[in-house]
């Protein structure tokens, strides 16, 4: 009769926890992500329609389009943007959500960088996304970022919506750049010196040079035509050998709106049964080239991106690409 008694208690007790905790509210605060509105509900769907971006300033826009499957920069004759920077922008759309709601006070917009970013001197950007028919499909007045002092707190950014009055303490990562360096990849090549093993260089009205590694591997480059040199410098024939070292490029263009005189052309041959031709110009003191590669898959990868292509370099690679026999001469101290 006892232990009957027990078991009676001990499930009444039970049904009583259990009905304690279905009738008592969840007090556990839902997560932060679910508490903050995304700037732009449903963004990420709509983004497949995606055909422009723009990025304007009080001194100018920056405009992005899409050619196909390939984001391309007008201004910069069409060359390619960067991939990364282009889902940066868009992912970061898609993810931001709204924090805090701030000033609506027109006079007080500009302390949070969010006025209007047409008004000469302004700090503000609009981004726009627009479709093919130039419908925009998310707009976005952003300002000042809230600088991190801590490793795991998000990134914020001031934000307000064209033609509202209301700014917002917004979350997440959202890179503005109206500079359209910052959207390409400004690498040409990055070829180890070591690879280098011959170059013929035939400038415009003057005679053939020709360097060449010794049969050693470490050997350095030496000038093996014309026969009779003067007292070469070791320095400026390496300059030669590292001509494809950290190449970047200053500005772009088509291949066929290569600009400048006729300055002459190099060929270049490395390991790997790889040749480099460089064809190059000068207008004023400005130097372009174009580059082409022969030989196997890395010929074929090199030509994907410089094919079309003319590129401006700095002035101290005409040197490297194009130089005299007197630039390898040994300068009296």
């Amino acid at each position: 009769m006892k232990r009957r008694t027990l078991l009676l208690l001990g499930s009444a007790a039970a049904a009583t926890v259990g009905g304690a905790i279905l009738l008592t509210p969840d007090r556990t605060d839902p997560p932060v992500s679910t508490i903050m509105p995304l700037a732009f509900p449903g963004l990420a769907a709509r983004l497949a329609d995606a055909a422009r971006i723009e990025v304007v300033r009080h001194d100018g826009t920056l405009t992005v389009l899409r050619q196909d499957a390939t984001w391309v920069l007008p201004d910069r004759a069409g060359y390619p943007a960067r991939p990364e920077r282009v889902r940066e922008v868009l992912v970061g759309l898609t993810e931001l959500r709204l924090t805090e709601p701030r000033t609506a006070n027109p006079d007080l917009l500009e302390r949070l960088g969010v006025e209007d970013p047409t008004r000469p001197g302004a700090t503000s950007s609009l981004l726009r996304v627009l479709d093919a028919r130039g419908a925009p499909i998310a707009e976005l007045i952003v300002g000042r970022r809230r600088m991190r002092v801590q490793g795991n707190v998000p990134e914020t950014v001031h934000v307000r919506r064209p033609g509202e009055a209301q700014a917002w303490l917004a979350e997440g990562r959202l890179p503005v750049d109206a500079d359209p360096n910052l959207w390409i990849d400004r690498d040409i090549a990055n070829i180890p010196r070591e690879r280098v093993r011959a170059a013929e260089v035939n400038r415009a009205a003057e005679g053939t040079l020709v360097l060449r590694r010794g049969a050693d591997a470490d050997a350095p480059l030496a000038v093996v035509e014309p026969a009779e040199t003067p007292e070469l410098d070791e320095i400026s024939l390496d300059e030669v050998a590292r001509a494809f070292e950290f190449l970047t490029f200053l500005e772009v263009r088509r291949e066929a709106e290569m600009p400048g005189e006729w300055l002459g052309e190099a060929s270049f041959e490395l390991t790997d049964n790889l040749r480099i031709a460089v064809a190059a110009r000068k207008e004023g003191d400005d130097l372009w080239v174009r580059l082409s590669a022969a030989g196997d898959e890395e010929a074929a990868r090199l030509n994907a991106r410089w094919r079309g292509w003319a590129y401006q370099v700095g002035q101290w690679k005409e040197k490297a690409f194009l130089p005299r026999l007197e630039d390898l001469a040994k300068q009296a101290r």
